[in-house]
């Protein structure tokens, strides 16, 4: 028997509304056989780099498939509708608008894309507002079913596909210059950089070592560095790695971003002493 292709959803819709139901619906109605995992309905809304970093994080842990995101504020507009094939063998469907790049990067980079111009997988009228329910989820149910992708549209220039990065770490003397990148729902604050980046200015991070984070607007916080929440004091603030290998600001059983004045976006240093 073969395996049930997978749909992966991701978009700002919320759940009170029944935009990711109704998308669910159309996957359903034209790829019956397709199970689909919600990965999120909660990106912040038009936050086209959240949905980035939160397909960025998801993605390599869901089965190959096609997944589909929607973080749209250009919805109707001129803005492309795009399919792009990984190298691991995904197929991202979304808006060109950068929401789909880091993670196709992050599956083994880009070997095709094209523009989904089909009207033959498409629902139709189209809505100017609504292109996920329209456009996006029907190229999502299509391709699961087994069209090719070049019968969705013409082949474009990955080069020309819109990008976006996710602010890097530099390096400074004993540590990084970063970014807050994301404040996740228990406050903590990930931060533009890797372990690796790190390490490569203050070598091996291990547990007690101290850092000094100098955050613009916030003054200067010292921590220790911890691999778990509870190698801390309740209340102590901590840098860590998440579970994607990124840095991260977290305090024991609190929020980091009120505990530590720290918001997304925010400048900060991080210097191991």
């Amino acid at each position: 028997m073969p395996p049930r292709p997978v749909i992966g959803l991701l978009t700002d819709f919320g759940a009170r509304d029944p935009s990711g139901g109704i998308c669910e619906g159309v996957i359903l109605g034209i790829c019956p056989e397709a199970t689909v995992i919600h990965i999120s309905h909660e990106v912040t809304k038009y936050a086209i780099r959240d949905g980035a970093l939160m397909l960025w994080c998801a993605l390599p842990y869901l089965p190959v498939g096609v997944h589909m995101a929607v973080v749209d504020p250009g919805v109707g507009t001129a803005r492309r509708p795009v399919a792009i094939v990984t190298q691991r063998g995904d197929v991202l469907i979304g808006p060109d608008n950068g929401l789909l790049r880091p993670a196709a990067e992050r599956l083994g980079g880009i070997v095709a894309a094209h523009e989904l111009t089909s009207q033959a997988h498409r629902l139709h009228p189209v809505s100017t507002s609504f292109h996920g329910r329209d456009i996006f989820a029907p190229a999502a149910a299509h391709l699961a079913a087994g069209v090719g992708v070049a019968e969705m549209g013409a082949a474009l220039d990955p080069a020309t596909l819109v990008d976006l990065e996710i602010p890097p770490a530099k390096p400074i003397p004993g540590g990084v210059a970063t970014t807050v990148v994301y404040v996740d729902t228990f406050g903590n604050c990930k931060l533009g950089g890797l372990r690796a980046d790190l390490e490569a200015s203050a070598g091996p991070m291990g547990p007690g070592r101290a850092v000094r984070v100098q955050a613009d607007g916030a003054g200067e916080q010292r921590m220790g560095w911890a691999d778990t929440f509870g190698g801390v004091p309740v209340g102590a603030p901590m840098l860590y790695v998440d579970s994607y290998d990124r840095l991260t600001i977290a305090v024991n059983q609190g929020s980091a971003a009120s505990a530590l004045g720290l918001a997304q976006d925010q400048p900060l240093q991080i210097t191991v002493e």
